[in-house]
């Protein structure tokens, strides 16, 4: 009985508590624009035409700020340690959220999302390397896992609160979360592994540029990165695009904000499930593999099996969202790949990297549409993924059970 308290406030100690309520408001608010894309861009006055184009550039703006802020949050992780970004990057996308509430046109929303998305780019990865340093090695795909499960249900929670409040009050409430989160992070200590290594003065941390200079060590972080290819694929082409896709299958009624809010539950069930999965098989690989083959089936189903109805358009991107359910565990990966002193830097920077490439999912997807079609072109996209993604994962070093106190020479 003791054995199983003692797993039991492990997994649910106020380091992972907190994560998963930093992950849920982050999620919330980086999920947001997608939801109020087409309400919001009406608002301000554009044309049915220009909604879509304008709001491609506004999520690329977006996703470009997660790109450079998964840089600058990563590398403070490391130098400065796990906490002081997390209060840093809530901070900032808080503030950014609020402002986007005040926006009054299209060139103001794209510099605000730009900077939402610097600060939306630090929780994950700084939340994952705190919580993966902080539990035993046996239960930290399961806490991980915890963490995204949680957390990711803030993609509901946003579109109901959509659903029940105008556009901007969204935007207010998204940023007051982030707010009052704050206060809760103050009971949270830093990582003893962090605060061992901090004393170590010759020991160099958070050299982003070092991931360049090793050959093992940049192979393993653009394996790292190939692996989240195929989750941003789902969430950035597939769902956040969705009424384009319905609209080529003969479905009319599509909204987007359900599409990504049923992806977002999918991702929910699918992270606690690869969590599970990898303590059973004790293996990462075999359950990220085994996970992307799912998304793979019926991301093929989603775009040729002949979808009729919004209502199974809608099952299909909840399917695919348990098929991407590895994004947790895709991060775990990347940090414990990496030694002590660049573990925040990987862990923040690669999922960052992923969502970056969203910009060129995008401009690709965008680019052979009025040739080939919609649904062509986002096979194209998606194949490209894919390919990517399995390659890696099948030649990647497996890390379960692997010590974390090691650090990067």
């Amino acid at each position: 009985m003791s054995s199983k308290n003692s797993t039991f406030n492990q997994l649910f100690s106020i380091p992972v508590i907190v994560a998963a309520l930093g992950y849920f408001v982050d999620i919330y608010d980086l999920l947001l624009f997608g939801i109020v894309r087409i309400p919001s861009l009406k608002d301000l006055g554009l044309s049915e035409a220009d909604v879509s184009t304008v709001g491609a550039s506004i999520l690329n703006w977006q996703m470009t700020g997660l790109l450079l802020g998964g840089i600058l949050w990563g590398v403070l992780g490391d130098k400065k340690g796990r906490l002081s970004v997390l209060f840093g990057s809530i901070l900032t996308y808080s503030l950014a959220n609020i402002a986007c509430g005040f926006v009054n046109n299209p060139e103001m929303y794209k510099l605000i999302r730009f900077v939402a998305g610097i600060g939306l780019a630090g929780e994950l990865g700084a939340g994952i390397t705190l919580v993966s340093e902080s539990l035993p090695k046996h239960l930290r795909a399961i806490g991980t896992s915890l963490v995204a499960g949680i957390g990711l249900l803030g993609a509901v929670f946003a579109y109901f609160t959509v659903e029940i409040f105008e556009w901007r009050t969204s935007y207010f409430i998204g940023g007051g979360m982030g707010i009052s989160l704050l206060l809760l992070r103050i009971g949270v200590f830093e990582s003893g592994t962090f605060e061992a290594i901090k004393v170590q003065k010759h020991v160099q941390r958070g050299d982003f540029f070092s991931f360049f200079t090793n050959k093992n060590r940049l192979k393993k972080y653009l394996k790292c990165i190939a692996i989240g290819l195929p989750t941003w694929f789902v969430i950035g082409i597939l769902t956040t695009f969705s009424n384009e896709f319905g609209k080529a299958l003969g479905i009319l009624d599509v909204k987007p904000g359900l599409s990504i809010m049923w992806c977002y539950v999918g991702l929910s069930i699918g992270d606690l499930l690869s969590g599970v999965l990898s303590h059973i098989l004790y293996s990462r690989k075999k359950a990220v593999g085994i996970m992307m083959v799912f998304a793979l089936f019926f991301a093929i189903l989603y775009l040729f099996s002949g979808l009729k109805t919004s209502t199974q358009l809608y099952g299909g991107c909840l399917l695919m969202g348990i098929g991407i359910g590895y994004w947790a565990m895709f991060v775990t990966i990347g940090a414990e790949q990496f030694g002590t002193n660049l573990r925040a830097t990987a862990a923040t920077t690669i999922p960052n990297m992923v969502r970056g490439t969203v910009v060129i999912m995008t401009m690709l997807y965008g680019n052979l549409k009025p040739g080939i079609g919609v649904i062509y072109s986002g096979s194209i996209v998606g194949l490209i993924c894919f390919i990517f993604g399995g390659i890696a994962i099948y030649t990647i070093e497996e890390t379960h059970g692997r010590d974390l106190n090691f650090i990067e020479n």
